[in-house]
């Protein structure tokens, strides 16, 4: 890559002259009017290095010169002994001997895709004097409910010490009183300012280490002058994660001498991981202002596998639909890249809390000095750049290497010496690296675990768990109720993305799941086996793709609420579920709950009902059933309960009414019904089940209704019959209502348009009543195409049901 940019002489006068670079994939050799000025290795790291002596007034030119990293990685020479064989399926042997995100070299989701350019910015900073480098913000809640937030700065060119002390660099001032600490809160919508606003002036730290090692990333040896403020702030606005309460800002801005500026966001909150022994093992609860959260989300990863197409826009609509899924957490799966300031700015503005993993996946690794220098370096830098914002909620060092290393067979073949190096990067090194650069965050060693050191990183009684029998070991839904995992962090099930979807990327012949071009766009090598295991133990043999990949969606969906409820049920034991994967980096088959251009899959609305704060579940025993009502708000709920025996005409044989009281955070379980005995067989099942389901309506006293069904036997059992779903659509302020009503059972409804891209109030629901279901669409969700009215809108919408999937 070249080109030639122009200076000035006032821009060459000063001091320091610098070449930042935020984003080099990956080895680069960088030339300035043809002079070696620097090398990068890391796609992970920032880089800044001092060019003045090798630029003139004028014309210069720039010249990065990118080199091969398969040639790298061919050409690397281990250290004997140090030999690593293990490597990721479906990804290229030795991708961890380079730092760049691993799934670049492919994933069991995503392409073979290795990239090289410059994907983040790129620019010349000429400064002089004293020059911010460093601003640490610190948060401590007292417990009159005060806050004081203390800021540190670090301060290159300057000394401190007295009034107008002298700067070593040209005799430059720096005064403590030139830095000056502002916060203030962030104005609520129609108003012009916030509430609060405060300004104190900065004085030296003489309590700061001399030396600060997070600040040396760059090879530069530095030396700095630190100081301090702090300002007390009496009536905190606290930030919640999203469902537990509001989520307000403070502008916080250090003002340097003359232009200098750094501006931050943060938000006032407390978070803590609460590790106590109960009586079930111990505890790992995300705690927020001391209430505990129960974790919902999915584990994210890289938005694109072209990096330079990973825009605002994108990563805003697939936050936006977490929190209209009602998330409140995602996971940054180490196998990727440290998103931009972007993501988490966002995360901050809809309370959607962030596990953090460090950038290193499923791989062993080899811990030359090189190596160790510049992972240091690469944590520090992230660290820095990420550790005030408000959704951050803790750091893990990796995904899955402490348990690979006690349970893979091809991870437990490497050599004791490449052990030992695990447990001096992830329990030595990086540890240490994150306390230096931030001393407030909550740090765990590797997902899943149970604290470290090879001690049984997958027991569900500690820790955190990734769970994978339900899917890659094809065990059934209802394995799930076997188990209680205190945090759940990572569990999934496939399934193929939608037939829009699937046109984007093939001509009509490739229309088959086992074509070449599908094939390609399936890189699990035996997904495609398993999801039609699961079909056939669920459902009937669909006629054509288009159902079948609908089907499997539902059968997604339906995994992964099944497993959701159960661990919801459990709430106290369990903390938190995360399902794998929230998106994709390209159109294909996955675990992912929206697809690569931004559809949303039968598993995220239901995701928006399973995890919303106040949900409905039925547990259904052979003999009996019962209503569980999850109450994740601050409030306790009353209300009444009904469960019903139902034919799939609506006719209702039996059933139970009760009511009921949820207290806040927290479950209870109503509507007890044991099926009477003239609906059992000689077993204890009941002889019609294949025309029967259970039907849940819970309506609370403040008028929310709630529904929720369960059927007795698979649905390739049941004798379904068609149903005549009417509608109507009625043009409303802000959108459009649709109302549905069946004459019968219609499980999964789907609501589409061919030429068109909305987003629902609800889709894949059940219709369980012969009551109408009404569903609205904003205007701000018709994403693509246009209607001129609620007639158009009538006649192109596309209704489908399990039903209509075969003859």
């Amino acid at each position: 890559y070249q080109r030639t940019f122009d200076l000035t002489k006032e821009e060459l006068s000063q001091e320091r002259v610098e070449l930042v670079c935020e984003g080099l994939d990956t080895i680069c050799d960088i030339f300035l009017n043809d002079t070696l000025v620097g090398q990068t290795q890391d796609m992970h790291r920032t880089y800044r290095f001092d060019v003045k002596p090798f630029l003139r007034p004028g014309e210069n030119t720039i010249r990065i010169l990118l080199k091969s990293v398969l040639r790298y990685i061919r050409n690397y020479k281990y250290r004997e002994g140090k030999e690593i064989f293990y490597h990721t399926d479906c990804t290229t042997i030795g991708n961890q001997l380079i730092r760049k995100p691993h799934s670049q070299f492919g994933w069991d989701w995503g392409p073979e895709l290795v990239g090289a350019g410059i994907f983040r910015d790129i620019y010349i900073e000429a400064t002089s004097g004293p020059i911010i480098r460093d601003v640490r913000i610190r948060q401590f809640h007292q417990e009159n409910g005060q806050v004081r937030v203390s800021v540190s700065l670090a301060v290159e060119g300057s000394l401190a010490g007295g009034k107008n002390a002298k700067s070593k660099d040209k005799g430059s001032k720096a005064d403590e009183g030139d830095y000056r600490l502002v916060l203030e809160s962030r104005p609520e919508k129609g108003q012009e300012k916030g509430d609060f606003r405060k300004e104190c002036a900065f004085a030296p730290d003489p309590e700061h280490p001399a030396f600060a090692p997070e600040l040396e990333g760059d090879g530069i040896r530095r030396s700095f002058s630190w100081f301090k403020a702090e300002i007390l702030v009496k009536k905190p606005l606290l930030w919640y994660p999203n469902g537990y309460g509001p989520q307000p800002l403070y502008d916080l801005c250090v003002k340097g001498p003359g232009t200098e500026r750094k501006n931050y966001t943060i938000g006032l909150r407390v978070i803590t991981v609460c590790r106590e022994k109960d009586e079930w093992g111990e505890s790992f609860v995300v705690c927020v202002n001391g209430q505990e959260i129960f974790c919902r989300g999915a584990d994210y990863i890289p938005e694109d596998a072209v990096y330079p197409w990973i825009t605002k826009g994108k990563i805003d609509y697939l936050l936006r639909s977490c929190v209209m899924a009602n998330f409140n957490m995602v996971r940054v799966w180490g196998g990727g890249y440290f998103p931009s300031d972007t993501f988490y700015e966002l995360c901050d503005q809809y309370g959607l809390l962030v596990w953090q993993d460090l950038m290193f996946a499923c791989n062993a690794y080899d811990l030359t000095e090189e190596f160790k220098q510049n992972i240091l370096a690469e944590t520090y830098d992230n660290v820095r750049r990420l550790r005030h914002h408000a959704s951050l909620a803790l750091w893990c060092g990796n995904n899955e290497l402490e348990a690979a290393w006690m349970d893979w067979e091809d991870f437990r073949k490497e050599t004791p010496y490449v052990r030992a190096d695990y447990i001096k990067m992830f329990e030595e090194l990086l540890p240490e690296a994150v306390r230096l650069a931030d001393d407030q965050t909550f740090f765990w060693p590797s997902s899943p675990s149970s604290g470290g050191c090879f001690d049984d990183p997958d027991d569900e009684n500690r820790g955190d768990t990734h769970y994978w029998a339900v899917w890659h070991g094809l065990l059934p839904f209802t394995d799930y109720r076997n188990h209680y995992f205190r945090f759940l962090s990572e569990f999934g099930f496939q399934s193929f993305p939608c037939m829009k979807t699937v046109m984007r990327f093939t001509e009509e012949q490739d229309r088959n799941i086992f074509s070449p071009v599908m094939e390609s766009h399936q890189k699990n090598t035996s997904a495609n086996g398993k999801l039609l295991y699961y079909l056939s133990q669920n459902f009937r043999y669909p006629d054509g793709l288009d159902n079948t990949l609908y089907l499997t969606q539902v059968l997604q969906g339906m995994a992964i609420k099944y497993g959701v409820e159960h661990f919801r049920r459990n709430r106290g034991r369990c903390m938190g579920t995360l399902y794998w994967q929230l998106n994709d980096n390209w159109p294909v088959a996955s675990w992912a709950s929206i697809d690569y251009y931004g559809r949303w899959k039968a598993l995220h609305y239901l995701a928006a009902r399973f995890f919303a704060p106040l949900a409905v579940s039925i547990l259904k025993e052979d003999y009996s059933a019962a209503v569980y009502i999850e109450n994740e708000t601050g409030e306790r709920r009353t209300g009444t309960t009904r469960l019903l025996v139902k034919d799939l005409y609506f006719h209702t044989l039996c059933q139970c009414e009760e009511e009921f009281s949820v207290d806040s955070y927290s479950v209870a379980r109503t509507a007890f019904l044991v099926f009477p005995t003239e609906f059992e067989g000689r077993e204890g099942i009941p002889m019609n089940q294949e025309e029967l389901f259970l039907s849940a309506e819970v309506v609370f006293d403040d008028g929310t209704v709630l529904r929720e069904s369960e059927t007795f036997v698979p649905f390739k059992r049941m004798e379904l019959p068609r149903p005549k779903i009417q509608y109507t659509v009625t043009r409303e302020k802000g959108g459009y209502a649709l109302e549905l009503h069946s004459d019968v059972f219609a499980p999964f409804v789907e609501l589409d348009f061919e030429d068109a891209e909305v987003l629902f109030e609800d889709n894949y629901f059940t219709l369980q009543s012969d009551e109408p279901l009404r569903i609205f669409v904003e205007e701000k969700d018709l994403l693509k195409g246009t209607f001129q009215d609620e007639k158009d809108m009538e006649k192109r919408l596309r209704i489908r049901t399990v039903r209509d999937t075969y003859a």
